[in-house]
């Protein structure tokens, strides 16, 4: 599944394609994604509006028009969004085809049809923080993501820190891959109960998800499955991996192993001499 840095990526790659382009065209697979499409409301509201925004909140990619309707695109397991020209076949699994005015296309393509996409009238946009992200937490980059925050509401809380920190509630798209490695960073262990973790701690946490994180960003995101960005290229930053899906092999701080374990039912991956 696509995680928070590939979806800043595909952000940051259709965005110089779309800003300020109109859309001229729609169409649609027929076929369902994980909720019905809403088709015939993006051809009344959207077509002949020019885009004036497309930003990232959680792993949904916000498309905003000049009429203030927004496109909440989630990629779901194995969505995509890229950039074509109407010359090229579409795949087989192409759901959506934005026509652009400068005579290119937005598609949209999903192998599982695990993803969706909403279209928030103009009137609800103010309100999606209370209704779309009602159960979403901060961002990792944002200001509310402090110690403080999250030393407070783990005190009752005695799961595993890895589980802790990828719940959406508490913070918004840090999924299995970069939590593992934020954890390494840290060196803190994946096992370790969130309710027992300082103050400091968590600030060192919070310091290794950002890094983490933003270096994926420039990495173009993971190679995972088939992810592919919005230029349809493989992101790399899976050579970069310290821990996950290195089992057996040594670690790249100290003579230890990394060992992998199931916490949560998600595969862990951790060294037990640099993370305590």
């Amino acid at each position: 599944m696509p995680e928070l840095p590939e979806v800043e990526t595909v952000c940051s790659g259709i965005r110089p394609h779309i800003l300020d382009r109109s859309i001229t065209d729609f169409r649609h697979s027929g076929k369902n994604l994980r909720h019905p499409v809403p088709t015939q409301a993006i051809h009344d509201t959207l077509l002949d509006t020019t885009i004036r925004s497309v930003r990232r909140r959680a792993k949904y990619i916000l498309i905003e028009f000049d009429n203030q309707n927004l496109l909440a695109i989630h990629l779901g397991m194995t969505g995509n969004l890229g950039i074509f020209s109407p010359e090229s076949t579409p795949t087989k699994h192409c759901h959506l085809r934005f026509a652009l005015d400068n005579g290119m296309e937005l598609r949209y393509t999903d192998i599982r049809r695990f993803g969706s996409i909403h279209l928030i009238a103009a009137d609800e946009v103010v309100t999606i923080e209370s209704t779309l992200f009602s159960t979403t937490g901060p961002e990792p980059f944002s200001d509310a993501f402090n110690p403080e925050y999250l030393y407070k509401l783990a005190q009752k809380r005695s799961i595993p820190v890895k589980n802790f920190i990828m719940t959406n509630q508490v913070v918004a798209g840090v999924g299995n891959i970069y939590a593992n490695e934020s954890l390494f960073q840290a060196g803190i262990s994946p096992q370790r109960k969130a309710n027992r973790i300082s103050k400091k701690s968590w600030q060192t946490l919070i310091d290794a998800i950002r890094k983490v994180l933003t270096h994926a960003i420039e990495c173009g995101g993971s190679t995972i499955s088939d992810y592919v960005n919005a230029d349809q290229e493989s992101g790399y930053f899976q050579i970069n991996f310290k821990v996950y899906g290195k089992a057996g092999e040594p670690c790249s701080q100290c003579e230890g192993i990394i060992q992998k374990k199931q916490i949560g039912g998600r595969a862990s991956y951790h060294c037990p001499k640099c993370q305590k």
